[in-house]
């Protein structure tokens, strides 16, 4: 049986001012392509606002549960948010070079 990876993960700015939170199947190439937005045409949000540094990340082995929880967690006040990166990153080091 085969085993899926599914991620849900929030990413923020240089300055840690912005935060923005998504699904992927492939958070290496995700990063890259956040980056890549940042650094060329800034189609979306977090090529907008230089987001696309990693500091959160859960795996899940259904798409349906990474989605929820993309909802869920994107429904949360900053407050929240910030707990729950500082819960699994207290640093907030950009994870990027990790996954």
């Amino acid at each position: 049986m085969r085993t899926h990876n599914y991620y849900t993960y929030i990413t923020t700015n240089k300055n840690k001012t912005v935060l923005y939170t998504g699904i992927t199947n492939n958070l290496t190439r995700r990063m890259a392509e956040h980056k890549l937005d940042a650094e060329t045409d800034k189609k979306h949000f977090a090529g907008q606002y230089n987001a696309y540094y990693l500091v959160y990340w859960e795996r899940f082995q259904y798409v349906l549960h990474a989605i929820a929880r993309e909802k869920q967690i994107k429904g949360w006040t900053r407050k929240k948010k910030v707990a729950l990166i500082e819960a699994f990153n207290p640093e907030w080091r950009f994870l990027n070079d990790e996954v």
